[in-house]
């Protein structure tokens, strides 16, 4: 391993070149990082180091063994629970504290501080959207409950003991690449990490791009652009199905219809907002024992969200008195997120409802220091916001928080680029409100019956999840778990006036409310980010939800019996787009063969072979995709070609179905042409532009899907020494395997809850965050090969078991 360090060392002084010659740069500590006895040198692992140990910490009450398998995965047995706890923060920071550290730092609004100036614009803007605020919150609540704030304490103490070990030359890399230290670990930074993962999962909206859009199209052309439901829709909770009547019943303001339903009201360009990826989302799903060859349930699960390394996932067992479990965890929180114990197992995916929103703020003055609501001026609290800058001064902004929550936008403030308006805007955001989620995972991790299940969902509030759950009674169940505001039809969908507590959200849906299913005769449940219920349900969850994925997911869950864990392995790994089965046929009727010249006869039959599958060596895949993105495109460019910047687009979805059912859908024409284009006519100019540009792909030797894709996985800081470039798999987005360029399965589990559970699952990572270690990446090319590991959820009894590498032994000092 040192012989490789020397060789890419080489390459990383040149990418520190690079960056030192670009304008905005990171600023980097090169003597330190160089330097012989403290450098980066002493981060190369050697291929045979030993992990063993025998630590003594004041802080346990007894005894903790941890066995480390051949992946270096530990399998933590405790005496007493909260020394579990402070072990599992200990090997969190041993092995990905500069991670851990870093998002902490990302989430408070305080990377300006490491990476310097080019991280304003982030810190600014999530110092505006209250992101410490929201930790502090939450922080109260879980130190409110003495379960969740011991094993916080523990964690931490965890966490520094680590720290308290470190030298320069044993320092992680990156500290050492950027020139700083680590602080103490606290029960703030957990909370901020999970409030990153709020972040990230619950923070997707699309108010300023919709009400451009209702600015620009008439309300007519905005409904055939947005529609709020969609026929082809295969929701979570089957359709029919019966809800009690609301116990809220929220009523749009008097007048809404002139103040925030007004169509074609002059408005001015926005900016771009700091947004999650909108393709974050997952598969999970639970089949009951009458449909699996074993006559147990199997449940599956995996996350879809940015991949990267280090890896957001850390893999553990963790084994005391009260409680068995294994899975994977939050580098920077304790306990398992995602798993199973010897009683059950549990998943999640992305609820997808929009629970942000914007509300316009008219101040008295710029002192930012009173604000016009319900007929009278109301004074802000203001929380001053001082940002270390490294290299620079400090950057000292003013926050004015409202009834609403922070005012995000402002004069002071406009986000990337500039609305030209100067409006304010506030931001209210379920994020904000008190929540303990650890508690959530807590009890689930112990959970041993349905009833376990139900009374560990109360406590999650955010990210609002589809919660699938197995256990080897025999039940399976899903829940659309979170804290949703009952809104009135289309309410959150633009930007809402801030001078009427009217539009305020008035209520949150009660979790008695909340879209489940038990048991169903089907056989099973499942989610894939789609909508939760049909056009029946109660209360408005907004216009936009994916659902190619879900349709493919049940109908083949319909369709099989006698399921095995490799059937899961398979369809877990599916390429089949369904969105491209279904629009496919209608492409290739509009197509005439006969006319077509040799080049795209050759691209013609390509697709008329394809079955919809995005394997990697597919050239059809990628006509395909050109295909589509150019008929997507020649639809409505013409339309947009005047609107106002970042207006909303349509969703693919809605094209898809609209052209399935009307061939003269209005946006296929072109509005600045004399005559009315055809669909045969868009269609045919789609694909003769996508034959052009396969044809110089196929010359560059770049039209394999794989190779046209070019997925990859990086560095947090985007280093490519430490990043794995030029992935060659396969999957799209409505595929169930979603693996995009730099975003899919961040983590696959198949779980078959026999009496001896089987397990599977992988990563693409490893567990080390050390770029220096073989056990940095070593998982990716199993994972990008459609393969698993076997999880073993071993016995104390087992510790001499062939498959244990090492043992790191920790007791009272």
């Amino acid at each position: 391993m040192r012989i490789l360090f020397s060789i890419i060392s080489a390459l990383v002084i040149c990418s520190i070149c690079y960056l030192l010659s670009t304008k905005k740069v990171m600023p980097i500590a090169l003597g330190n990082f160089l330097a012989p006895q403290e450098g980066f040198w002493q981060n190369a692992e050697p291929m045979d180091y030993d992990f063993s140990d025998n630590l003594h910490f004041n802080n346990l009450k007894g005894n903790v063994d941890v066995y480390f398998d051949d992946r270096l995965v530990p399998h933590v047995f405790a005496d007493h629970e909260n020394d579990a706890y402070f072990v599992q923060g200990y090997l969190h920071a041993k092995f990905r504290l500069w991670q851990m550290e870093f998002q902490t730092f990302a989430a408070a609004g305080r990377a300006s501080e490491v990476v310097g100036s080019v991280a304003l614009n982030h810190d600014r803007e999530f110092r505006r959207l209250g992101m410490v605020y929201a930790a502090e919150n939450s922080l109260a609540e879980i130190e409110k409950d003495p379960e969740t704030k011991s094993v916080c304490d523990a964690y931490t103490s965890g966490v520094n003991a680590y720290i308290s070990t470190l030298t320069k030359s044993s320092l992680p890399l990156e500290y050492k690449l950027l020139g700083y230290q680590p602080e103490k670990w606290t029960n703030l930074k957990t909370s901020l990490f999970l409030k990153y993962m709020t972040f990230d999962l619950a923070g997707h909206e699309n108010d300023f791009e919709m009400t451009q859009a209702k600015s620009f199209f008439t309300k007519s052309d905005f409904d055939k652009l947005f529609p709020v439901y969609q026929d082809s829709t295969v929701p979570i909770v089957a359709k029919g199905t019966a809800f009690p009547d609301p116990k809220i019943s929220p009523k749009a303001p008097d007048f809404a219809d002139s103040i925030y339903f007004n169509f074609l009201k002059e408005t001015t360009p926005v900016s771009e907002v700091e947004k999650p990826n909108p393709n974050n989302g997952s598969n999970n799903w639970a089949v009951d024992s009458s449909k699996t060859a074993s006559h147990a349930p199997i449940l599956c699960n995996d996350p879809h969200l940015g991949l990267n390394l280090p890896s957001l996932w850390y893999e553990i067992q963790i084994s005391t008195p009260h409680y068995n479990a294994y899975g994977v965890s939050f580098p920077g929180a304790p306990g398992v997120i995602i798993g199973f114990n010897d009683s059950c197992a549990f998943g999640f995916t992305n609820g997808g409802r929009d629970v942000r929103d914007y509300y316009e703020i008219k101040f008295k003055d710029d002192s930012k220091k009173e604000y016009w609501y319900d007929s009278s001026w109301i004074k802000t609290s203001q929380r001053i916001e001082n940002i270390k800058v490294a290299g620079q001064p400090d950057f000292v902004d003013t926050v004015a928080y409202t009834v609403f929550g922070p005012v995000m936008y402002d004069r002071s403030f406009q986000g990337k680029g500039e609305r030209s308006s100067g409006k304010a805007y506030a931001v209210k955001w379920e994020g904000h409100e008190n929540s303990n989620e650890l508690k959530f995972f807590y009890l689930l991790d112990r959970a041993k019956n349905y009833e376990d299940y139900l009374n560990a969902c109360n406590y999650l509030k955010a990210p609002g999840q589809n919660c699938v759950f197995a256990c080897k009674k025999g039940d399976i169940a899903i829940r659309a778990q979170g804290h949703f505001p009952a809104k009135w039809n289309g309410q959150g969908d633009f930007l809402m006036p801030g001078f009427d507590s009217s539009y305020c959200w008035q209520g949150m849906i009660p979790d008695d409310e909340t879209p489940f299913e038990h048991n169903p005769s089907k056989g099973y449940v499942s989610s894939a980010n789609q909508r939760p219920v049909d056009n029946e349900y109660p209360y408005y969850l907004g216009r936009e939800y994916p659902s190619a994925r879900g349709i493919y997911l049940n109908k083949q869950l319909s369709s099989l019996q006698n399921i095995t864990v490799n059937d899961m392995m398979v369809l877990q790994s599916s390429n089949q787009n369904i969105f491209a089965e279904m629009i496919l046929p209608l492409f290739l009727k509009n197509i005439n063969e006969d006319a077509l010249l040799p080049q795209q006869k050759k691209y013609y039959n390509q697709l008329k072979q394809w079955n919809g599958n995005y394997d990697n060596r597919s050239t059809a895949a990628t006509c395909y995709e050109l295909t589509w993105k150019n008929f997507y495109d020649t639809c409505f460019n013409d339309e947009y070609l005047k609107a106002p910047k970042n207006t909303m687009r349509p969703f693919e979805s809605t094209l898809l179905e609209s052209i399935l059912k009307d061939s003269t859908y209005k946006f296929i024409d072109n509005i600045y042409t004399f005559k009315i284009e055809t669909l045969k006519e868009i269609i045919l100019a789609a694909f003769y532009k996508a034959v052009d540009s396969m044809s110089v792909l196929e010359s560059e030797g770049k039209a394999k899907w794989g190779v046209y894709k070019d997925a990859h996985i990086d560095h947090i800081l985007k280093i490519p020494e430490f990043s794995r470039q030029h992935l060659d798999i396969g999957g799209v987005k409505n595929a169930l395997n979603a693996s995009n360029r730099d975003h899919g399965p961040s983590w696959k589990m198949v779980v078959n809850l026999t009496a001896s559970t089987e397990a599977f699952g992988i990563y693409p990572g490893g567990q080390s965050g050390n770029p220096g270690s073989r056990f940095y990446n070593n998982s990716i090319d199993k994972w990008a090969g459609g393969e698993y590991y076997q999880l073993w959820l071993m016995r104390k009894e087992e510790n001499n078991d062939s498959r244990i590498k090492w043992k790191m032994s920790f007791s009272y000092r």
